[in-house]
């Protein structure tokens, strides 16, 4: 067996579901705060091994992310866990410019369940505009 084929073998690990792909639980490593739940296929995760930072399978766009692509977020890699049924994935990673969401807050899960009602608990700590900048294609 290569080296290559060696170092990919943890890949086979992963039961990857019927789209195969398999969830990403991403947790800030100094704070254990949860960040984000994403989804990475086989070509993601090994990119995310190789290059120490997350690389995840966006079911939206139909193509790797590369987290922090567009915003500067980068997620950078400190441990990787898989969950004793192997069908998870945790990544305790340390979280470039302190907002892992799309809204501008640091955790995807800013709204909390009271009374029946979702509340929205944390602060937007950088409007989005200002992270997503477009391109005006006219």
């Amino acid at each position: 067996m290569s080296t290559s084929a060696k170092q990919q073998g943890f890949l086979d690990e992963v039961p990857w579901n019927e789209h195969q792909l398999v969830a990403v639980v991403a947790q800030d490593a100094a704070t254990k705060k949860v960040l984000t739940v994403a989804w990475m296929n086989r070509e993601a995760l090994a990119e995310t091994v190789k290059r120490g930072e997350a690389v995840y399978w966006s079911r939206s766009r139909k193509r790797l992310w590369r987290k922090g692509e567009d915003s500067g977020h980068v997620q950078k890699l400190r441990e990787l866990r898989l969950d004793c049924d192997a069908d998870a994935i945790l990544l305790k990673v340390e979280q470039a410019g302190g907002i892992a969401c799309h809204t501008g807050r640091e955790s995807c899960f800013f709204r909390k369940l009271e009374n029946g009602e979702w509340l929205t608990i944390d602060p937007v700590l950088k409007d989005p505009s200002l992270i997503y900048k477009k391109c005006d294609k006219k």
